[in-house]
């Protein structure tokens, strides 16, 4: 008798513990899942914050106000606050998440053959291909340092870097071809490119191949070679 007694005692026992551990186990899913979905949650409302930011910034310029920037993403005010300090931050953000994939626009992939000479009229070929859309404003990281005239401000800095990431693509491939001044190459590309990109956005000039016929007259003055 007292045996059953015990063996009932432990069986009781060790049902309890199985069932506080399942219901442990059961709260820890739980927490976990619901971080899950947070995390989630806060990646799509970035997310959303970012894609409104670069086509307001690029289509509307930098002078967007918050209230417009929240409303077109479809988040509150509080939200973005949460997840960047300003307007600036998410300015910033947007410039910075745009630079791989416009750079991945303009240069021939590594596995692209062609010489210098062709790989630097390539970004060039692409640039009057872009021009011709009615979205098209011109290079964006060009745009936020004209507008913010301010090289200390979050988004300035990186444009600059996306600029500077181009002109030294332009001195390896000048290099690479044997130009006579591969940084003064460089610069020069830089001022076509920017100025191509600059009036084609403002609907002044239609490049039409005067892009490559330009940079074709620079190459061969630099002594690059077809």
């Amino acid at each position: 008798m007292a045996t059953t007694e015990k063996a009932s005692t432990t069986e009781k026992a060790s049902t309890t513990e199985k069932a506080s551990t399942t219901e442990k186990a059961s709260t820890t899913e739980k927490a976990s899942t619901a971080e899950k979905a947070s995390t989630t949650e806060k990646a799509s409302t970035k997310d959303r914050l970012l894609d409104a930011a670069a086509e307001l910034f690029y289509r509307d310029g930098v002078s967007i106000g918050v209230e417009a920037l929240c409303r077109t993403a479809g988040v509150s005010k509080r939200s973005m606050y949460q997840l960047f300090e300003s307007k600036d931050e998410v300015l910033a953000a947007s410039l910075e998440r745009r630079a791989p994939g416009y750079a991945a626009q303009l240069m021939p992939g590594p596995e692209d053959a062609g010489t210098p000479r062709e790989r630097i009229l390539y970004v060039f070929e692409q640039v009057e291909k872009a021009s011709v859309r009615p979205d098209y404003q011109g290079c964006p990281f060009l745009a936020a340092l004209v507008e913010l005239k301010d090289p200390e401000h979050p988004a300035s800095r990186v444009a600059a870097t996306a600029k500077q990431w181009l002109r030294d693509a332009f001195r390896t491939q000048a290099e690479l071809g044997g130009a006579r001044e591969p940084e003064l190459l460089a610069r020069q590309l830089m001022l076509v490119f920017d100025g191509a990109s600059a009036r084609a956005g403002a609907r002044i000039e239609t490049l039409d191949g005067l892009a490559t016929a330009t940079v074709t007259t620079l190459l061969d003055a630099a002594g690059v070679p077809k």
